[in-house]
């Protein structure tokens, strides 16, 4: 059903390079800050927008620390730091399970490149699941006590995080896009290739192999039904496949330097 309304524009940001990622952890739920770099990475990202010309009139945002710190850096390098912000659990990270805090490629070298592939990667596939009683579970965590207990995660695959953001997507972003002519969407790697999934159509095994960079604006522009017209990041083309490229090897037990 056509909207009637203007085209309007979609930014997705990744937060930047956290110290879990500078140390080669799995991270997930697990609230980490961004490292000196990542801060970096959060700034340039507000002076590409800026400088395109972007200016969101309303952020959605995870509850997790490193993409809290990433829109409020992103934001202040625009001079926008008041633009309202909505948060919400369905925007975290894909949660790990028993593999949070592990270092990837120790983890790698112990079960195997393809069975951290596997865990790591694949559509459907969980890793081991957190017992109720670890303090890692987010049964746990203030932040999610008023959640019920079955919507609390001790593990999850990319598909739980797709079912899990797809009703924040309808029932808040989709909203916003209808009265504000830019939405900035400020999450992490799972979380924004379940949208981007959505949003691009891709199948299990292409979002799979998409690998999102940290701290580079992703632009959709919309047509009147919310439909991308098109995409783009912003910045150089050669920075933003380096990001690319280090995300890729993450999980690899030969480190890439780009890590």
């Amino acid at each position: 059903m056509t909207t009637g309304k203007n085209p309007g524009t979609l930014i997705l940001l990744r937060h930047g390079e956290s110290t879990w990622n500078l140390e080669n952890l799995f991270t997930g739920w697990t609230d980490v800050p961004l490292s000196d770099r990542g801060v970096k990475e959060a700034i340039d990202a507000g002076r590409l927008m800026r400088d395109a010309s972007l200016r969101p009139s309303v952020v959605h945002e995870s509850l997790l620390l490193r993409a809290i710190q990433t829109t409020q850096l992103a934001l202040a390098e625009m001079e926008i730091s008041w633009v309202p912000l909505k948060r919400t659990w369905r925007l975290n990270e894909r949660h790990y399970g028993a593999l949070q805090g592990l270092n990837k490629q120790q983890t790698a070298g112990r079960y195997g490149e393809e069975k951290v592939k596997l865990w790591r990667r694949s559509y459907d596939v969980r890793p081991p699941s957190l017992d109720p009683d670890d303090e890692r579970h987010p049964s746990h965590d203030a932040r999610y006590a008023r959640l019920p207990p079955e919507l609390l995660p001790g593990a999850e695959c990319l598909k739980d995080v797709v079912e899990r953001m797809l009703p924040y997507w309808y029932d808040a972003v989709v909203p916003d896009l209808l009265v504000h002519p830019c939405v900035l969407v400020s999450a992490h790697g799972n979380s924004l290739r379940a949208l981007v999934k959505h949003l691009d159509g891709l199948g299990d095994q292409e979002v799979v192999d998409l690998n999102i960079p940290t701290g580079v604006p992703r632009v959709y522009e919309l047509d009147a039904d919310l439909r991308p017209t098109g995409w783009r990041y912003l910045g150089d083309p050669a920075d933003v496949e380096r990001r690319a490229a280090a995300v890729r090897a993450q999980a690899s037990r030969s480190k890439s330097s780009g890590n």
